[in-house]
């Protein structure tokens, strides 16, 4: 039996996509949003868990995001988290309550928040081509044990390639359109 599965590679190169797309939703422009919030882990417990299993996440207004946290000696963690998520957030603490207020947007924030996109992007790319590579191993050892042939294999390498090359292709579309919109242009 073949280990090169086409399907599941297609599967996880999509699924780079989808996160990609889940933490740029998180970049509001100078509005308040709770996925704002969602890639933040906060240390707790020994382990690192995503605040949204420790707090409450609303958006009472449009420039502001309350987190009420549920257990008070998490306030700090959950305060310690937010500020070094580098978000540009700065937490207002008042008992297990946190608010914070959403900046205007700057140019200078606009700058840092594109350039936190071009990081998510580059995830998003090292994710899909350590599927490649996944793929590409998992082809090798079908030859060797001669479950594929050479012609084969080289055939299957270069769908491969050309999914790699479409999915990033996605991922940077995706990326620059998000540029634009925080950018304002």
């Amino acid at each position: 039996m073949p280990s090169y599965d086409k399907a599941d590679i297609q599967r996880r190169m999509h699924g780079a996509v989808e996160a990609l797309k889940h933490d740029l939703g998180g970049l509001r422009t100078g509005r308040a949003s709770t996925a704002l919030l969602d890639p933040i882990q906060v240390e707790v417990y020994g382990a690192n868990m995503p605040l949204n299993q420790l707090a409450t996440v609303q958006v009472p207004e449009p420039r502001l995001i309350s987190v009420q946290v549920w257990d008070r000696s998490n306030v700090q963690p959950v305060e310690k988290a937010i500020r070094s998520a580098g978000l540009g957030l700065n937490p207002i603490t008042d008992g297990q309550l946190i608010r914070l207020p959403i900046p205007d947007l700057t140019e200078e924030r606009r700058k840092e928040l594109a350039k936190l996109v071009g990081q998510y992007a580059e995830k998003a790319r090292i994710a899909v081509r350590n599927v490649r590579r996944d793929g590409m191993d998992h082809l090798k050892q079908d030859e060797k044990k001669k479950e594929i042939s050479e012609d084969e294999h080289k055939r299957l390498d270069a769908e491969v390639q050309k999914l790699t090359d479409d999915t990033i292709r996605d991922i940077d579309s995706t990326a620059s359109a998000k540029e634009q919109e925080i950018l304002g242009k």
